[in-house]
């Protein structure tokens, strides 16, 4: 079936049309004794693909692939270029690619299925499918791929390089928080860079009244008027009862701030939510003069000024205040995030929000009593991909923009000659992916060239390995114009 996509483009709208296939995958790759499969979901574009030209294979995250799709138009802006066809892969347990069905959450034995490394293979093995159908040269039975990711995407890329190098030739990881786990990176970094986002948004420091509104929650809610009263000014679709409503209230406002700060991109997206450009600026704008105001007037304004996030489009009704980004699947990254991707977050006095110190044990009893699986071993993903230990990579960018608090665990320095790191000063939550825009900053502009200097380096490289002995036998004729469709 067709999914058709609007990006827009320098002020164009562009439209692209995807296909949607699916391809049958184990659901366990790592199992002699389960024979079970389900299809995996895929999106595919050929609209640039020409002769014997690479594969983008963009390996998909914690949500529908559509969504992440339809926000990285990089490769649909670079792909005629390169001859490219577009791939889009699902996340196992995601949107569509579910291995069991309505029954895929329904307990640990069925989710134990959801790892990164299960999702690793069913990228190669859709990848090895993809190259032996799509060829359509006399030069080889394969194409090179060159994998993109954003966030947990861009850690896939990285890592499908690093684990699987006969399957991609290079990885462009954009905002790829590899070191986010215990032991990599400390706990506080993260909350520190979306305080400096909020504190740099406009002259006055808008972090000054936000670190003052978690007491201010906390004293407010501790009877049952003042929970009524903020239920009604925040516009709650259920009102605060409990204490436990009270802390889910607390984590909701924490997580759309720091997802605001992730978001500030310098024009309007729908990504988590519809937003305005520089939607943190908007929303500290709101709070201009907040800094002084009595404890209900503060609470009052932040409600108003939190609509930048919950209701920018004027048609939410009311807040439900368990989700902040419908389009990822939060419950599956809830699971995966009690399981190998634990990534230690805490609040200090340095930072604007409530303090919240990392304790291991009661984040691993809380993920037992949701999920029913206790992890004892955080350190997996190091073990599993080699922590800060991977100067043996090769063919990898990694990208991370200043105003992203998850480049406090991303690679901001060069590893080796092929395993290099791009900053982008101005840059939110992987801005390089998404497609080109007329308000982009500089930095990015630059960033994407060296992407694309790299994935040309990589394929070019490979063209001329893979097909050395057609080099020798073929006349100058011949290799001249096979040179020009390998560097367009």
């Amino acid at each position: 079936m067709k999914l058709a996509a609007v990006l827009l483009l320098c002020g164009q709208v562009l439209s692209y049309n995807y296909t949607t296939k699916y391809f049958e995958v184990p659901v366990d790759h790592f199992s002699f004794t389960n024979n079970a499969t389900f299809k995996l979901k895929y999106l595919i574009n050929n609209s640039f693909w020409v002769d014997d030209g690479p594969i983008f294979f963009y390996t998909g995250n914690e949500g529908t692939i559509e969504n992440f799709a339809e926000n990285t138009g990089f490769m649909f802006d670079i792909a005629p270029q390169f001859n490219a066809l577009l791939v889009f892969a699902e996340h196992r347990y995601y949107g569509e690619s579910l291995p069991f069905g309505n029954e895929s959450y329904a307990d640990p034995a069925r989710l134990g299925y959801l790892t990164s490394n299960q999702a690793l293979a069913d990228y190669v093995d859709l990848i090895n499918y993809l190259q032996t159908t799509r060829s359509r040269s006399s030069y080889s039975n394969k194409v090179p791929v060159v994998a993109f990711g954003g966030s947990y995407g861009g850690m896939l890329a990285s890592w499908l390089r690093m684990k699987f190098p006969a399957s991609v030739v290079g990885a462009i990881a954009s905002s790829a928080p590899i070191w986010q786990f215990q032991g990599l990176t400390p706990c506080e970094n993260f909350n520190r860079i979306v305080t400096d986002v909020y504190k740099t948004a406009l002259d006055d420091d808008c972090s000054v009244p936000l670190s003052r509104s978690w007491k201010v929650i906390r004293n407010i809610t501790s009877n049952d008027a003042g929970k009524a009263w903020l239920s009604a000014q925040w516009k709650l679709c259920t009102p605060l009862k409990t204490q436990s409503d009270v802390d889910t209230l607390v984590n909701w406002f924490s997580e759309i701030v720091v997802n605001m700060a992730m978001v500030n991109y310098p024009y309007p997206t729908s990504f988590l939510a519809p937003l305005p450009a520089y939607p943190v600026r908007s929303f500290c704008y709101k709070m201009t003069e907040s800094q002084t105001v009595d404890d209900e007037t503060l609470l009052t304004t932040i409600g108003a000024a939190l609509e930048i996030y919950t209701n920018y489009t004027q048609t939410t009704k009311c807040n439900v205040i368990n989700e902040t980004a419908a389009a990822l699947g939060e419950d599956a990254w809830d699971f995966q995030a009690c399981t190998e991707m634990i990534m230690p977050m805490c609040s200090t006095d340095d930072d604007m929000f409530e303090n919240s110190p990392w304790d291991f044990d009661t984040y691993s009893e809380n993920c037992y009593k949701k999920w029913g699986v206790k992890q004892t071993h955080p350190e997996l993903p190091i073990l599993e991909y080699g922590g800060k230990e991977i100067s043996s990579a090769s063919n990898i960018v990694f990208s991370n923009g200043l105003l992203d608090p998850w480049s406090s665990g991303g690679v901001l320095s060069n590893v080796s000659s092929s395993v290099s790191a791009v900053i982008i000063p101005e840059g939110a939550h992987h801005l390089d992916l998404r497609g080109e825009n007329k308000d982009d900053p500089e930095s990015v502009i630059e960033a994407r060239q060296f992407h694309i200097r790299n994935i040309k380096k990589w394929i070019t490289d490979y063209y001329y390995s893979r097909d050395r002995k057609f080099f020798k036998n073929t006349s100058l004729y011949e290799k001249v114009t096979f040179a020009r469709r390998v560097n367009t």
